[in-house]
């Protein structure tokens, strides 16, 4: 089985928990910062997932960083997970939780990549077009490309609307030389 197929099992399973206990915005919080530790320290996911360490030295790590900074329903995936000797996964199943929060929140996040920053005007004019067309909450990222010259290339989910000059340069130039 896949590692995402796993993940994703577990974090449907912490997403009915945290729905059980209501606790799911607790249990987000915990699995962003677990994904930003495992971002930010290499090491510990190394460590997580050498078969040279023991579980149980993993699980005190585990212990040592996590248990009294997150809620007690996400420190139990970790117990589960490295019961299950599955602990190299964590991270996986931390960014599929975070997948699942926003669906069951009805969030859709979308990427903006354009040649300079957004004004406030046109950022709200794209969360609102984006809103109107999904029928979600937008989070929108800005990303500055200075390549692009002008325009932008929207990105929603699997789909990627390339309005930049460049593209429309480039797709001049290809119609100019055939």
């Amino acid at each position: 089985m896949s590692i995402s197929t796993v993940a994703s099992r577990y974090a449907k399973s912490l997403i009915e928990l945290a729905k059980e206990k209501n606790v799911v915005d607790e249990v987000y919080q915990d699995m962003v910062l677990f994904s930003k530790t495992a971002d930010e320290s290499p090491l510990l996911m190394k460590v997580l997932g050498s078969p040279i360490v023991r579980h149980e030295k993993k699980l005190g790590i585990l212990k040592g960083l996590f248990q009294d900074k997150v809620n007690p329903v996400s420190f139990s995936i970790f117990n589960i997970i490295t019961r299950k000797n599955r602990e190299a996964i964590l991270d996986a199943i931390a960014d599929e939780f975070v997948k699942q929060y926003d669906l069951y929140k009805g969030i859709q996040k979308a990427t903006v990549v354009s040649s300079t920053s957004l004004t406030p005007e046109v950022r709200k004019q794209f969360i609102d077009s984006l809103t109107a067309s999904t029928g979600k909450t937008i989070q929108l990222e800005e990303k500055v490309d200075e390549s692009l010259v002008g325009g932008y290339i929207l990105r929603l989910g699997d789909r990627q609307v390339d309005a930049s000059l460049k593209s429309q340069l480039n797709a001049l130039k290809v119609k100019l030389v055939s």
